[in-house]
């Protein structure tokens, strides 16, 4: 059987030099691989300003990511970039200050349990196909819009028991994009040695978007913070249930102080950005393999329909779609949201038949790992059904991270993998996907891998059994 083999940017043939390299991934980190990168156990660039090895031997993986994660903190690069944004936040910081902030937010994800979570992922699914239903049948659509709003109203509402409105929506979707495209500009002239080299306009630019965010967040958690200080009590909602009033009740193990209010918005914006940006990119994705790949689309209609008999979806009935979640594996698997990881080698070390300087740049690449010619049979390929064969299952134990691993494996992985199941299901249940003839999406690697040219789907509504 041949199977759909989605775009992606094609790879150079050889390496090319270095000040190539530079503008080349000013665009997007994906132009700069070339031919080699998917075949290399390991590779190393040295740049002016760093010195960076590219590892995708799963063994080596596992070590930094694993068994010697101390030794390979977070890489100030990313860090930086993502500062202004995202503070020190668990994302951005490392050694005691991550470990603090890990052990104090702990607790509050058991308000995202799943069971607890599924009424507000149907909510806000629910909302999403209202607003589809408003369109023209058969419009055409950039489904990456919506897949944000989605999940950005998904994650809202986890954090502050109530949905997002589109006008906040809409600003958050530009403000993310404005950001993720300066990102790389920001980045890669730290990595030349060249920071000069920064626009003062682009730092301009990439702040005001990050403030126009964090601007939204903080006015939301303000009231609610300053009335727990002063009164002990959380007004923001009846039942104080959510993840906000988690944070505000967390405590220092060994201190047992609070977070502050900077260090409470700066934990809520890494997971109102982390909560729904990577989810978006992944969801949009999967629509766009299901509306080229046909005959998997109609295999998922038929398994959802044949598991609702008509009735509104619940969280039992998510399990048994088989299919649906191989679909969404698959989509993490050719298009993971993050593409890449940053470690940092705290000391110098033998790895493989190199030695890793002190301070070098570890990048780890779920892109090329989950692509790569060794490690998997038709790499380039959609195929959901992979999942099923028992050959795939060692490429899933040792060359699969689209969360990462390690003790900074993404906190929220259950949860995003219930509301990506939700969400398609309930989207293919009503709607048959459709590619729209002549668009071809642009995959850009930056913060997340999105389309640089949206992905345009038509939507028509299925016929009611």
């Amino acid at each position: 059987m041949t199977h759909f083999c989605p775009v992606y940017p094609k790879p150079r043939k050889t390496r090319t030099g270095i000040w190539k390299f530079f503008f080349s991934a000013r665009r997007s980190w994906l132009d700069s691989l070339y031919e080699r990168s998917y075949h290399m156990q390991m590779g190393e660039v040295h740049l002016p300003g760093v010195d960076l090895y590219m590892v995708n031997d799963p063994a080596v993986v596992k070590r930094v990511l694993q068994e010697e994660s101390a030794d390979f903190p977070k890489s100030a690069l990313l860090g930086d970039a993502l500062r202004p944004l995202l503070g020190d936040s668990v994302f951005t910081t490392n050694g005691a200050t991550w470990q603090r902030q890990r052990d104090m937010m702990g607790p509050a994800f058991a308000q995202a349990r799943l069971q607890v979570a599924f009424p507000v992922m149907k909510e806000a699914t629910d909302a999403m196909l209202a607003r589809l239903d408003g369109l023209p049948d058969g419009a055409e659509h950039d489904i990456e819009v919506e897949m944000t709003f989605v999940t950005a109203d998904i994650i809202f509402r986890t954090i502050f028991s109530k949905p997002l409105e589109g006008v906040d929506a809409h600003r958050v979707f530009d403000a993310f994009a404005r950001f993720q495209a300066l990102a790389p500009k920001m980045m890669l002239p730290a990595m030349y040695g060249v920071r000069w080299l920064v626009w003062p306009w682009d730092v301009w630019r990439s702040r005001r978007a990050a403030r126009e965010i964090r601007g939204l967040l903080e006015a939301l958690i303000r009231p609610r913070y300053e009335a727990h200080v002063r009164d002990g009590v959380d007004q923001g909602v009846s039942t104080p249930s959510d993840i906000l009033a988690a944070f505000m009740a967390a405590r220092d193990p060994e201190s047992g102080q609070p977070f502050s209010f900077d260090e409470l918005v700066d934990q809520v914006a890494m997971l109102f950005l982390a909560g729904h940006e990577t989810s978006a990119s992944a969801l949009t994705w999967a629509c766009y393999l299901l509306a080229e790949a046909t005959e998997v689309q109609s295999r998922v209609q038929s398994e959802v329909a044949s598991q609702l008999q008509g009735r509104s979806v619940e969280q039992s009935d998510l399990k048994p779609m088989a299919l649906t979640w191989n679909v969404f594996r698959e989509t993490l698997r050719l298009f993971p949201p993050v593409g890449f990881m940053v470690r940092e080698s705290a000391q110098t070390c033998p790895m493989r038949d190199k030695t890793v300087p002190q301070g070098a740049s570890i990048l780890i690449s779920p892109w090329l790992i989950q692509r790569h010619r060794q490690w998997w049979q038709e790499p380039d390929a959609f195929n959901p059904d992979r999942y099923d064969d028992e050959a795939t299952r060692a490429s899933l134990r040792q060359a699969y991270l689209p969360f990462g691993a390690g003790p900074r494996v993404c906190i929220g992985a259950a949860f995003a993998l219930q509301e990506a199941v939700l969400i398609l299901s309930s989207l293919v249940g009503r709607y048959r996907l459709a590619a729209v003839p002549g668009h071809v999406p642009q995959p850009v690697g930056r913060l997340t891998i999105r389309s640089a040219n949206g992905v345009r789907l038509t939507l028509h509504r299925r016929a009611v059994a």
